[in-house]
């Protein structure tokens, strides 16, 4: 029998948190090395054309500047899309990479890019996401891996015999991943391989996408990521920035160092994609539905494409014997967009929890109750069983916390002095997700253990619950555990992101510690021969969210003075870091409904607020109280520490509550986001 005190369950604090306040923590940019040089990248003027001269003269000319690379003189590359930079003549957005200067000091590298001169031959570009685009297209897939679209039973007749109908248009705007360090490379050539100290979400997959670029074999590429300030999917794959310091390193065989200043981060380092949703919902009079479609437009670039998965959760959500989803693109002279914080869930339950409110006013029934109603027994889309459901758990508790049952059901009821008071709820899911990653663990002969895993920290806790997971398996306090990550070396491992990080870096080192306390001492495992067996499972984690907000009635400036999220995610290894998850992604879905909005001008073909001081995001003062909650459950289905994703669920559905609160304050539903006061002022 055990007599050490569990570490899973326990509020352990940040292991790394100590080194990162004194300023101990090395990020990417802050390694130190010898003969180092520096890089600046030049960026396209035009959003569409060829390269028709790079006159590198007179910034050549200037002391301290080593060369000057662009398609004139860059190696060739075995690469394609976004990472095949200075590869080519043309031009496809603007600011796309067309030169890069290295130089003996960054002040130098970057008065030197200024004085490149490019001269193009422009062609008409095309900017502009329509929902009746004439180059609209069905895409094979959706991301990561799902099919673009989905029907069962007759959508069309079900909504034209369906006694309430819902049909409305919601749209969301580009935005960008701003996490607080920006994308940075140091490249260091030598013993023909290539060292990287990135900032990233996955080491190993960096050196497993730029191996093959550079012709040499993923063993030959080392990449060394220990602290990492923040992704929110930006950083899930390698982007082009760190091509280019490999390119440039190689170029002058020094070491360089290359930053992505925080304006070329909302060009080169992905964004959300903009998306039109037209949903449509078909119920009887007691809010039960008879048919959902869930039809999206949506934006990707001619480089390469990328096709959010905005509509796949209207899929397993809500029982409804008729069902239709279907994902549209078109190509566009933009940037490439990417992951960004619980892509296709994060828009796509906006629009559909919108929807759900709607019909909920359409039936007179509580938006709560709705939801109830239309619970599903098994996944709707695939018959399977759910390996746990707690949806309905999440709202009642939820309704019970926020005081649900205070709500005046009448839009426009309630006024606190200038203020109009409303109350909206949403619910939320997330897929729990595993994929296989290694783990090598050694038992050292004084007693404590070492654990190395190429995991990613973003800032989610992952190395102390980590820790914490060793630690139980090995019925070992936790001081007497050390967890080594984010270094390639250390071998395949699943990236930061689709909240599976925890769960797939869990189950190796569950693995490895097992076989540490049946005797041996030195141990590597890997987890891609595991699989689940048994009945398919649809595995989900769920979640609902309430706010209040205050709409001022002569500014339209609206407020969240309070919100409350209860989720259901599995066993919660660490309820310090769990709930700062969820706080962080309800605060990242305020700053959806409210704040975050790139704003393109069809004349330059760019995104023009590109810096913080014009991409809002909220401050301490715009985020009021926020109440987390959970529901105990397990899933050891998912994985053996029965534990599910929490970096994203907290986002998901969170914008919707908010604009179904302003709908309840104001009686003005309002479909596009942000929801800014001039969307309201003068309506009230």
């Amino acid at each position: 029998m055990s007599v050490v005190a569990p570490s899973i369950g326990a509020p352990a604090d940040r292991i790394e948190g100590r080194d990162k306040v004194a300023g101990k923590a090395t990020y990417a940019f802050e390694y130190e090395q010898v003969n180092v040089a520096y890089a600046a990248i030049v960026q396209s003027s035009i959003a569409k054309g060829t390269v028709r001269a790079v006159d590198s003269a007179a910034a050549l000319a200037l002391p301290g500047v080593l060369a000057v690379l662009s398609h004139e003189n860059a190696p060739t590359l075995s690469a394609e899309g976004e990472l095949a930079v200075l590869q080519s003549l043309e031009v496809s957005y603007r600011g796309q990479i067309v030169a890069a200067v290295i130089a003996d000091s960054l002040e130098t590298a970057r008065h030197a890019g200024q004085l490149v001169r490019v001269d193009y031959d422009v062609a008409q570009h095309d900017v502009e996401l329509r929902p009746d685009h004439p180059r609209l297209y069905k895409p094979d897939r959706v991301n990561p891996n799902f099919p673009t679209d989905s029907e069962q039973g007759d959508v069309e007749q079900a909504l034209a015999t369906a006694t309430i109908t819902v049909d409305e248009t919601y749209t969301t705007p580009a935005q960008h991943n701003n996490p607080m360090e920006p994308h940075a490379t140091i490249a260091v050539w030598e013993n023909d391989g290539l060292t990287l100290y990135d900032s990233n979400q996955g080491a190993w997959r960096v050196a497993q996408t730029l191996a093959p670029i550079f012709g040499i074999d993923v063993g030959q590429v080392r990449v060394i990521s220990p602290h990492v300030g923040g992704g929110f999917g930006s950083k899930g794959t390698p982007r082009p920035h760190a091509v280019l310091a490999a390119m440039c390193a190689q170029h002058v065989q020094r070491a360089v160092k290359l930053a992505v200043t925080r304006q070329q981060m909302f060009t080169l380092t992905g964004y959300r994609t903009p998306t039109i949703q037209r949903l449509q919902l078909g119920a009887d009079r007691d809010g039960r539905i008879s048919a959902i479609a869930h039809d999206v437009v949506e934006q990707t670039s001619t480089v390469q494409e990328f096709a959010e998965q905005t509509a796949v959760a209207t899929r397993m959500m809500y029982a409804s014997p008729n069902r239709r989803t279907t994902h549209r693109l078109v190509a566009l002279n933009l940037p490439t967009p990417a992951w960004m914080r619980a892509p296709g869930e994060c828009p796509g339950m906006y629009a559909l929890e919108s929807a759900l409110d709607e019909l909920a006013v359409a039936c007179d029934l509580d938006p709560v109750e709705l939801r109830i109603r239309n619970e599903p027994d098994v996944d709707p889309e695939t018959g399977n069983r759910f390996s746990t459901r707690n949806l309905v758990a999440c709202l009642r508790e939820g309704a019970q916390r926020f005081g649900w049952s205070d709500r005046i059901p009448e839009p426009a009821s309630r006024r606190a002095a200038r203020w109009m008071v409303g109350m909206g709820v949403a619910a939320a899911t997330y897929p729990a997700r595993r994929a296989p990653s290694t783990a090598h663990a050694n038992a050292e002969a004084d007693g404590t253990f070492t654990i190395r895993i190429t995991a990613s920290d973003i800032g989610t806790g992952a190395r102390t619950v980590l820790t914490q997971i060793a630690a139980d398996t090995l019925d070992a306090p936790i001081e007497r555990v050390r967890v080594e990550i984010g270094d390639s070396s250390s071998g395949p491992a699943q990236v930061a992101g689709g909240s599976s990080g925890t769960s797939s870096w869990g189950t190796a080192v569950v693995k490895a510690c097992r076989l540490l306390r049946a005797g041996q001492t030195e141990v590597s495992v890997d987890t891609s021969d595991d699989v689940d067996g048994g009945e398919p499972l649809t595995k989900q984690a769920f979640g609902a969210h309430f706010a209040e907000v205050l709409v001022d009635v002569d500014t339209g400036e609206v407020r969240v003075p309070r919100m409350v999220g209860v989720f259901g995610c599995g066993r919660i290894i660490n309820p310090k870091t769990a709930r700062s998850q969820f706080i962080g992604g309800m605060t990242m879905g305020v700053s959806m409904a409210l704040f975050e909005e790139t704003l393109l001008d069809p004349h330059l073909g760019a995104y023009v607020n590109h810096d913080l001081a014009m991409y809002h995001v909220p401050t301490n003062a715009d985020i009021g109280e926020i109440d987390v909650a959970w529901i105990d459950e397990e899933d050891f289905a998912v994985n053996p520490m029965g534990a599910k994703g929490l970096g994203e669920i907290g986002i998901v559905g969170c914008a919707a509550a908010v604009a179904n609160a302003v709908y309840n304050a104001t009686g003005i539903r309002i479909r596009d986001l942000p929801i800014t006061p001039a969307k309201l002022v003068g309506r009230l």
